[in-house]
């Protein structure tokens, strides 16, 4: 096994460090001591009542989606409905709204942008990150800086020049033939535009953390800049490629406002965050809201898989200062 291996992964550093602190044997001064019965039984309540505060509307939205009433106009703050069924979501999965796309067909658009504008945020934002953790060069903060302004800036802001851009661009490759601002790629790249300055702050704040004595152990065992990127920084990197990543992902799949100014005329380029919001009548009584809620519980479950299914990368911490030994 190489030095360079030895520094990868000869060594798990997490037994010696949590968090930035040597872990070892804990001091007297540092034992938590109990809280007062008085103290405890407060806390519990403030944080049952957060918990009840976060969890009513999704309770609430759910109960309407199982009322068999098929109410166009809820009757109130009722969590237990008389009767319960289904057939909202039967209903929502074959055929959301009166366009002709399935459910299905919007959710794979919401896939491809949130899995494209999420890939291509995180790909350049470690790059460019790594870059303006490491490198000193002439314009860095000036460059820095520059980033931060935009990410300050609001999204709806952007989008009347994202919009004049992209319109100027019309692809043709082979038989494709289409203009790039009303197609799914020009809406992630709409995206991309501003989740990239946020991928580049934050992962560049981590990296910070990492000590950079691991990679100068690496280059003295003959590694080169590129493996002591991706063989040492990358994996170290995990948990905040990790966050950047999922952010991303949330936001290009709950994203609204860009996808219908792009493509609002494009059907078959629906997402299910354009669809759900066409659901929505003139007026509220016009709004078949069961289907709305069955719709809108739909919508988030696969965000809330994707969290679960990564969340010990999402959650988990980082050991930093080891140096290899």
């Amino acid at each position: 096994m190489s030095g360079l291996d030895n520094v990868r992964r000869g060594r798990d550093l997490t037994p010696y460090f949590r968090f930035g602190r040597r872990a070892g044997p804990r001091r007297r001064h540092e034992d938590e001591k109990p809280l007062p019965l008085g103290r405890q039984i407060a806390l519990q309540l403030i944080l049952i009542g957060i918990s009840f505060t976060v969890l009513f509307p999704v309770l609430w939205i759910f109960s309407i989606s199982v009322d068999s009433r098929g109410l166009f106009r809820p009757d109130g703050l009722n969590l237990i409905p008389p009767s319960v069924t289904l057939d909202a979501y039967t209903k929502v999965l074959t055929q959301p709204t009166s366009n002709p796309i399935s459910f299905w067909g919007l959710a794979f658009n919401s896939l491809k942008i949130a899995t494209l504008s999420s890939f291509i945020a995180v790909l350049f934002g470690i790059t460019a990150a790594y870059a303006f953790s490491r490198l000193h060069f002439r314009g860095r903060e000036a460059l820095m800086i520059g980033i931060l302004g935009v990410l300050m800036l609001p999204a709806v802001a952007t989008i009347t020049p994202l919009y004049i851009l992209l319109n100027q661009f019309h692809i043709e490759f082979g038989s494709l033939s289409f203009n790039l601002r009303a197609s799914l790629l020009g809406v992630s790249l709409a995206i991309v535009s501003s989740q990239l300055p946020f991928a580049i702050w934050n992962l560049k704040g981590y990296l910070d953390t990492i000590p950079k004595d691991l990679e100068e152990a690496g280059a003295v065992d003959g590694a080169s800049q590129n493996q002591i990127f991706t063989k040492i920084v990358l994996p170290l990197a995990t948990p905040a490629i990790a966050v950047t990543g999922f952010l991303g992902f949330l936001g290009g799949w709950t994203e609204y406002i860009v996808t219908y100014m792009f493509i609002h005329g494009t059907v078959n380029d629906w997402t299910l965050s354009v669809a759900l919001n066409s659901m929505v009548g003139q007026f509220a009584r016009n709004t078949p809201w069961s289907e709305f809620a069955a719709f809108a519980i739909l919508f988030a479950v696969p965000v809330s898989v994707v969290f679960f299914v990564f969340q010990r990368y999402l959650v988990g911490g980082l050991a930093v200062g080891g140096v290899k030994g």
